[in-house]
């Protein structure tokens, strides 16, 4: 498991037991790999961050399954005036700057194109590129 993967887990264990170390975790993440990845983050396990996660910046509501890959420079976060954030599914390769934003679902076995925008629910076995993201292929 990558190093950034690693300090997430410890900030997620003392998430709710002591928040002031979990708050400590994910500042050594910003520090270490300018990336912030709160402990409050559900993420699969099997899930890995390309280059040790740099520049990645996930929401601390935000659900991850299993197996994921997640690109350099990706924002997985919420939208003005919504409360709720995105939940990918398992087995999904986000490409390297891709924005996923609001309250969106994105389904098992997908890939999301680099520099993508992804603003609405994305079904199962897709691709989705551009901005905003839309489908260009279903396996």
């Amino acid at each position: 498991m990558q190093i950034s993967l690693k300090i997430h887990r410890l900030s997620h264990f003392f998430s709710t037991i002591a928040p002031l170390i979990s708050r400590f975790f994910d500042f050594v993440n910003l520090i270490i790999f300018n990336c912030w990845i709160p402990g409050k983050a559900k993420i699969g396990k099997g899930t890995k961050l390309s280059k040790g996660g740099i520049a990645v910046v996930i929401h601390r509501r935000a659900k991850i399954g299993k197996n994921c890959l997640i690109g350099t420079c990706v924002t997985i976060g919420g939208r003005s005036k919504l409360y709720e954030v995105p939940v990918i599914g398992n087995n999904v390769y986000i490409s390297t700057g891709a924005k996923l934003l609001g309250n969106i679902t994105i389904g098992d076995n997908v890939i999301i194109g680099a520099n993508s925008v992804v603003l609405n629910d994305i079904p199962k076995n897709s691709i989705a590129v551009g901005i905003p993201a839309r489908i260009i292929d279903k396996k």
